[in-house]
């Protein structure tokens, strides 16, 4: 099991007065601070136009994170494919992973709020189609060696090469699946599966179940399954009072940061959305004493610890910790980053165990 950072920027409350120019610097300051405690990777969001997450440049903020750190991992959380041409998505990342001696591991997804697509002009509601033509652009970008040509409905171009390479021959690719379709298209070609747990029981009747169909498809395909991620949020609390006040937090989250952009799928016809819909209204009803261990880790290190071992049995194999939540403060999310290294971390094996040996 491998255990990693995660922030999707999120920044959207009542009476905040945090900045997000603050914000993302404390983003990069707990980024590399995972280094420092063990962690694999380094996950950062892309979200557009200070809603649901305040960070639009993940290539940025992780090539920074790169050049300050020295083993470490990175990923976005994802790149929202659609709103980009793939020509620079593929030069840009196969840049970074160059500069980083192939310290990359790339992840796109459709995305879900409207107003990112309406804003850059993009059409939501054939999301999918666009991005099953691009990720097959990705794929030939990184690998086709020579010149090369595409003729597809969204994207036109002859005589082109994509330099330089990625340093990792392959890349590592995940695709955030949180829909059949896109569950179809990432085991047509054997890529990573990145996941979350709401979506999961949702769209698929649980964890257990989305990565056993994936799995599954893989193999169908003709393709080795690729490694399932997933993030889950963070709150280490000891006493009655502190797990009050992280589900308090955790709530915030919801309502005031979530579901307002979780509601805009709705304002377009995108079918593969309709399960979102019935999310982002339980969300917005959401009370403190109804957060379950399916997607908020929380409680005593030794209850967190267990809820891993059920994440782990269902097939999971990397987690993004969403720890700096809902205002939470930037000293408490490095506390809790390393007693969960150092108290739930070390009761699984993984590549920290390396780590903390080669330390001693």
């Amino acid at each position: 099991m491998k255990f990693s950072y995660f922030s999707n920027a999120d920044n959207q409350y009542n009476d905040n007065s945090r900045s997000t120019n603050e914000l993302i610097l404390q983003i990069v300051d707990q980024a590399m601070y995972a280094e420092n405690v063990g962690m694999y990777s380094a996950w950062v969001g892309e979200h557009h136009f200070n809603e649901f997450g305040s960070n639009p440049a993940p290539h940025i903020v992780l090539t920074h994170i790169l050049a300050k750190t020295e083993r470490i991992r990175v990923m976005p959380g994802v790149v929202v494919l659609p709103l980009h041409h793939p020509l620079y998505v593929a030069e840009d990342w196969a840049t970074m992973d160059l500069l980083g001696n192939g310290r990359v591991d790339f992840a796109v997804g459709r995305g879900f709020d409207k107003h990112e697509y309406d804003r850059l002009e993009v059409d939501f509601d054939r999301n999918h189609e666009i991005m099953t033509e691009q990720i097959e652009i990705l794929t030939r970008a990184w690998t086709e060696p020579g010149r090369w040509a595409f003729d597809g409905e969204f994207y036109k171009f002859e005589n082109v090469e994509v330099v330089p390479k990625p340093v990792q021959a392959p890349l590592p690719i995940y695709i955030a699946c949180f829909s059949r379709p896109t569950l179809d298209v990432t085991s047509r070609y054997g890529y990573g599966m990145s996941i979350a747990p709401f979506a999961a029981g949702l769209g698929f009747g649980g964890v257990d179940k989305q990565v056993r169909e994936y799995r599954e498809k893989c193999e169908a395909n003709g393709h080795k399954p690729g490694a399932v991620n997933s993030s889950y949020f963070l709150h280490i609390a000891d006493t009655p009072a502190e797990e009050q006040a992280a589900r308090e937090r955790q709530v915030r989250f919801f309502k005031e940061n979530a579901a307002p952009a979780m509601k805009t799928a709705r304002e377009g016809n995108n079918k593969s959305y309709e399960y979102w819909h019935s999310w982002a209204e339980k969300v917005s009803s959401l009370k403190p004493e109804d957060l379950k261990p399916g997607s908020v880790l929380l409680g005593s290190p030794e209850q967190i610890g267990e809820a891993v071992a059920k994440i782990e049995s269902e097939g999971v194999e990397e987690i993004g910790l969403y720890v700096n939540i809902g205002l939470k403060d930037p000293q408490q999310t490095k506390d809790e980053m390393q007693r969960f290294m150092e108290e739930v971390a070390v009761h699984f094996d993984g590549p920290h165990k390396a780590l903390a040996a080669a330390a001693e």
